[in-house]
């Protein structure tokens, strides 16, 4: 006959055994998700296709996210931390903070351009507002998505502040800046993958050039440095 503490530890375990099943099929599940983004894009990555991928019906899915738009998140968290990876080891391979700058920029969009459903991914949120967000992705969502963008940002930030202390850079609130250029980047990003740009030859006459992802770097450049030096 099982003892009280044999009694106990059994729903504890049952508990324990529970919570692994239910991470090893959410990471299953954004794992599906990222492999359907890189293959077709993310407008063409359906919840059917994803349940599909890891063997589940569309209603197991929506048991671990709440919606489309928080499995999306989630799955941004996973380039946002690629991302931040690269953007630190491009920054720790030089010293001055312009450097750094230029390091971090060439690092943002050659990511940019090797995984273009970040892109898809980052700019799907960015047109969303805030409150929009916290009604469609519950808090721990949130906070994962958060702690990803912040460290991104935080590898940009520093050499902002450093920049702005050595007289490098005229620098009022690099928190600020490092968030402008992060949505000014996925900007130029959308536009490298276009890859036209339109102009007017002459009245109601336009005109359809065209541009490449080093046009776009250096451009991109070229802002972050004139926004920081003032």
């Amino acid at each position: 006959m099982p003892t009280p503490t044999a009694r106990a530890e059994q729903p504890e375990g049952r508990r324990r055994s529970t919570a692994v099943r239910r991470r090893a099929r959410e990471t299953a599940i954004l794992a599906a998700t990222r492999s359907l983004f890189d293959e077709r894009g993310v407008a063409e990555a359906q919840i059917d296709d994803i349940a599909r991928a890891v063997g589940i019906n569309r209603a197991i899915v929506y048991r671990h996210f709440t919606g489309k738009e928080e499995l999306f998140a989630l799955a941004l968290v996973g380039y946002l931390d690629e991302l931040g990876a690269a953007l630190g080891e491009a920054a720790d391979a030089h010293q001055k903070p312009r450097d750094q700058l230029a390091a971090i920029v060439s690092a943002f969009v050659d990511y940019g351009v090797a995984h273009p459903a970040f892109v898809d991914c980052a700019n799907s949120l960015m047109r969303r507002t805030g409150t929009e967000l916290f009604d469609e992705i519950s808090e721990g969502a949130m906070l994962r998505l958060g702690r990803a963008i912040a460290s991104c940002l935080a590898v940009l930030r520093r050499p902002l502040e450093a920049g702005a202390a050595s007289g490098d850079f005229r620098v009022d609130d690099p928190v600020l800046l490092a968030n402008t250029l992060y949505a000014t980047g996925l900007g130029g990003l959308q536009l490298a993958r276009v890859g036209l740009v339109i102009d007017e030859v002459s009245p109601g006459v336009p005109h359809v050039g065209t541009i490449g992802a080093e046009q776009v770097k250096a451009l991109l450049l070229t802002s972050a440095l004139g926004m920081a030096q003032g």
